[in-house]
């Protein structure tokens, strides 16, 4: 990985960005600032607190000058869309295209969200992102009995080829891109979009978008899984090598902070824990064979932007440069697409607060700023009600507002990285991959990513960060505006539309599922099922082929889990105390 910094082999040509007699006379003139003007005013009013930190503990200073970028260089700032993409993956960024305003949606039957993806294309919405209910994630069928008062409940029902093809009824898929929120089933709703679309006759290497499929994060963060950690990266090899080969505009893994961030991590942690997982997964993918500038050109990233808006910038640019290092320097890239970090960004549904629901709308505003000029491909913006339930049509409508009048009305679009430079943003930056760096070094003295997940080093991390946060908001330390500073007197609550669910979408899934399964063809889903079996029993062989003509011959969601048990077998996590 080379130094703390992750300096490449040019360091000798490198320019800094501010010169040492520069930086000598900042440094005298702050020291003199600080005998002066700042200690007699200080005397007469003091600040407000003895010590100043970023969200995740970094000190901050009073004042940043050209002193404080001592150990920074022009070319690890740069240009945009050149390495180490510090500014931006794209040389013209938002000039060229605006990021995907992907708003997420997925509720009751697939029909239902069907309804809202239309309702959202109307209003201006330019990529599709779906949630799935408990039951989908998990690899249960709606009829099984861990279904019961689930399905559809938190996302959409999905449980055969039937429903992708409701779920997806009028769009055609070649021209919009189309994100997947789900993990351990991921391969199985890949096949199932795979199958829908050649079902049209459509050109897979037309089709652009994701299915997240980020297993170690579950089993560092979300705590979704079905099988055990080695077969689990043995599916999402399987889908990067698949889609690689048969899907050159798709992304097949969109590996996730954000799910570690809304555990409790904090920033750094966020980072640095997504570029551990990322690591691993190419590990995986080089040590099958596939050379790095084969896939990871379409490998994307998913972060999260919390409410402390410059470190939430600096991560966004540090991680940028970590990845580029990463990827030049420990696997051999030398594709500009294979270092060249793309991520889409969700506003933080943590910040939001039932009481004052409307400031939320406020939070989230300035939220998606600083995801945007972090440099964000794309972005969902979350509803003032989340706090509540999914959120309305109303509330959508408004976060995807949010996002057009910063793109139309405020030209921050026209400027690419418009606050780099700043003598605290670059010196942030800086600090931010130092940080990241030293984590990495801990997980792989550890024994690399997967030894720090069984031994449980993520989730301690992540659980005194958050023990630590609820005891500074419980304190009032940090202020959470209507929670614990300007409260409400009892009984003052703002009323909020909530989005219901119709009761009677359970009902009508398991019926429409029942239905399928007894108009299949048993002889067909039993072959496909023997066939998904054997090839489980194969390391050797790529599970996507079979599972794509199981869901072609209706082979349920759970059946398909099912198959696959006995050679993968169930992981039980061990609990951190």
């Amino acid at each position: 990985m080379g130094g703390a910094a992750g300096r490449s082999p040019d360091d000798d040509r490198r320019t800094p960005l501010a010169d040492e007699r520069l930086r000598r006379q900042a440094a005298e003139d702050a020291a003199a600032w600080e005998a002066a003007e700042l200690a007699e005013f200080v005397r007469r009013q003091p600040e407000s607190r003895s010590e100043y930190r970023t969200a995740s503990g970094l000190p901050l200073q009073r004042v940043y000058t050209p002193a404080d970028v001592a150990g920074s260089d022009w070319e690890r700032l740069g240009l945009p869309g050149r390495y180490p993409f510090t500014r931006g993956p794209y040389p013209t960024m938002y000039r060229g295209r605006l990021w995907t305003m992907r708003q997420i949606a997925g509720y009751g039957t697939p029909a239902d969200t069907n309804e809202r993806f239309r309702y959202l294309i109307a209003q201006g919405q330019t990529g599709l992102s779906v949630d799935f209910d408990m039951p989908t994630l998990m690899g249960y069928d709606s009829d099984h009995e861990m279904s019961e008062g689930e399905v559809g409940r938190e996302g959409v029902a999905i449980d055969v080829l039937d429903d992708m093809e409701a779920l997806f009824a009028g769009i055609d898929l070649e021209s919009i891109s189309v994100s997947m929120t789900i993990n351990p089933t991921a391969w199985i709703l890949l096949a199932m979009y795979v199958a829908v679309a050649q079902g049209r006759g459509h050109d897979l290497n037309k089709l652009s978008g994701t299915i997240q499929n980020d297993i170690l994060k579950e089993y560092v963060a979300q705590k979704e899984w079905i099988y055990p950690i080695g077969p689990s990266m043995r599916i999402v090899r399987d889908t990067i090598v698949h889609c690689a080969r048969t899907m050159a505009r798709y992304n097949p893994i969109n590996i996730s902070g954000y799910h570690i961030s809304e555990a409790g991590a904090n920033a750094l942690q966020e980072a640095a824990f997504t570029m551990a997982n990322a690591r691993a997964y190419v590990r995986e993918v080089v040590g099958s064979g596939v050379p790095a500038d084969d896939f990871a050109g379409r490998l994307s990233f998913y972060f999260v932007c919390q409410s402390d808006f410059f470190e939430e910038l600096a991560k966004f640019r540090a991680v940028r440069r970590v990845w580029a290092t990463m990827m030049r320097e420990e696997f051999g890239a030398r594709r500009p697409e294979s270092m060249r970090l793309r991520f889409h960004c969700q506003t933080a549904a943590a910040s939001l607060t039932k009481p004052q629901p409307y400031n939320n709308v406020v939070r989230t505003t300035l939220q998606a700023l600083c995801a945007v000029l972090g440099g964000a491909q794309s972005l969902h913006t979350n509803g003032l009600d989340e706090a509540y339930a999914i959120p309305s049509e109303s509330a959508m409508k408004l976060a995807l507002r949010t996002q057009q009048v910063i793109a139309d009305e405020t030209n921050v679009a026209s400027v690419v990285d418009p606050l780099g430079g700043s003598y605290y943003l670059e010196s942030l930056t800086d600090r931010m991959e130092r940080g990241i760096h030293d984590y990495l070094r801990r997980i792989e003295e550890i024994g690399g990513t997967l030894r720090a997940i069984e031994t449980n080093f993520f989730q301690r991390e992540i659980a005194e960060t958050a023990y630590e946060h609820a005891l500074r908001k419980a304190s009032g330390e940090r202020v959470v505006v209507g929670v614990n500073k300007y409260v409400d007197p009892p009984g003052a609550d703002e009323a909020v539309d909530v989005h219901r669910i119709d009761p009677a979408a359970e009902r009508r899934q398991i019926e429409h599922l029942r239905a399928v399964k007894a108009a299949r063809d048993p002889t067909a889903v039993g072959s496909a099922l023997a066939r998904l079996r054997s090839d489980a029993a194969d390391t050797a062989a790529n599970l996507m082929p079979a599972t794509i003509e199981a869901v072609k011959a209706r082979a349920s969601m759970g059946e398909i889990v099912e198959a696959l048990r006995p050679s993968f077998g169930t992981y039980r996590e061990t609990p951190v105390f």
